[in-house]
This record gives C-alpha cells, sequence and structure tokens, in this order.
C-alpha cells in the first residue's frame, strides 16, 4: 500500500481541492510516524493508509480520510489536537479527537476479558453514543479491519482475544450501520483466528 494508490482511488470521485487535503494529510502522517515501525515489521504508515483506503472504497468524505490518516498521531506521536486543527480544520481534528476517545474507551476489552452478550451489546452502543459523528465509528471500524489483517504477528491468546471481540462488537456494528462489506471481512477474518482448522476446511473447499 502506498500513498499514489490512495490517492488514485480517492480522486474517482472527489474533487481536485479534496485530493490536496489527503494529500497534506499523508505527508503530516508520514512525518509524524517516521522511524515507527508495526510489530509485522512494517513502516508504521501503511496502517492509517489502509485505513483510509478503506474508507475511500466506501466513497467516504475527504475529512474522513485525512482523519484517518491521522487517527493514531496524537496517541503515538504525541503531536497535539491543536496542531492537527491548525493544519487541516475543526472537523478533522473532531474527529481524530473522536476516534482517540473511543480508543480509550474500548482499550479495556483488548485485554482479553470474557464479555456476555449484554455487555457487548452495551458497548457496541456506547461506541455510537461516545461518536457525535458516525464517521468516527467508520474510521475505528477500518482500524479494525487493517488490525484484524496483520494480527497473525501476535502470540496466540491475544489473536483469540481479539478476534472474539471483532466478532461480538465490531462485526456487528457494521453489520448495525448497514456496511455489509466491512461486516463480512471482520467475520471471516475472526473466524479463521477462531476456529482456524474449520477456516481452512471451507477455505480448500471454494478453491
Amino acid at each position: 500500500m502506498d500513498v499514489n494508490s490512495l490517492i488514485a482511488k480517492a480522486s474517482e470521485y472527489l474533487p481536485d481541492d479534496s485530493i490536496a487535503l489527503i494529500r497534506a494529510a499523508c505527508e503530516f502522517a508520514s512525518q509524524a510516524h517516521q522511524g515507527q515501525i508495526r510489530k509485522s515489521g512494517k513502516p508504521y504508515l501503511e496502517h492509517p493508509l489502509h485505513t483510509a483506503t478503506t474508507l475511500a472504497d466506501l466513497h467516504l468524505d475527504a475529512d474522513t480520510l485525512a482523519a484517518a490518516l491521522l487517527h493514531d498521531v496524537p496517541e503515538d506521536c504525541g503531536v497535539p489536537l491543536d496542531e492537527i486543527e491548525a493544519n487541516f480544520g475543526s472537523q478533522v481534528s473532531k474527529l481524530v479527537d473522536g476516534v482517540t476517545k473511543l480508543n480509550k474507551l474500548t482499550s479495556r476489552t483488548e485485554a482479553g476479558e470474557a464479555k456476555s452478550r449484554v455487555q457487548a451489546e452495551n458497548l457496541r452502543k456506547m461506541l455510537i453514543a461516545t461518536a457525535e459523528d458516525l464517521r468516527v465509528v467508520l474510521i475505528k471500524l477500518a482500524d479494525r479491519l487493517h488490525n484484524m489483517r496483520t494480527l497473525g504477528v501476535l502470540p496466540s491468546e491475544k489473536r483469540r482475544a481479539i478476534a472474539q471481540e471483532t466478532l461480538e462488537i465490531y462485526a456487528p456494528l457494521a453489520h448495525r450501520l448497514g456496511i455489509w462489506k466491512l461486516k463480512w471481512q471482520l467475520e471471516d477474518l475472526a473466524f479463521r483466528y477462531l476456529e482456524p482448522r474449520q477456516y481452512h476446511q471451507i477455505a480448500r473447499l471454494a478453491a
């Protein structure tokens, strides 16, 4: 995944001034994440690029794509929100802030604690209620999708915990919002790590 692929996809439906905003966000994120490496061994910038590209596939607006590119910059790079607002405007800043708040809300669930259906349902409601703008939830879903695609680098127990959370929280959330493309991908990836034997058997039959 590279910047040019995202720009090309966004250019299919967005005007030139919007592309300029996305390109600027790419450059800002690249500088902010410079030298950071994900557990997969790849440059950190690949993650926000994949997140933004997923949203471009859904034809989201330029502010959402810019916020997707910048969504980890405050927490992981120490860049204050007012700097993001100064460079990209209040809408992008609010979206980034919203994603940061959702990350804090959900971080305690990533420890692999068992959750009942009621608890899972309550967290889904909290995610929607906390996000004043549903675009924040869409960024979070796209963020989770790429994290699921790179889940294999984590220890087995952690993989299962995140896959279970994805199945209980994020796939139903995508379903509730009517985003079927994200829903089935999240479910498929979760199934791969929760039931690997069945997953590979079905994959062989479908090949």
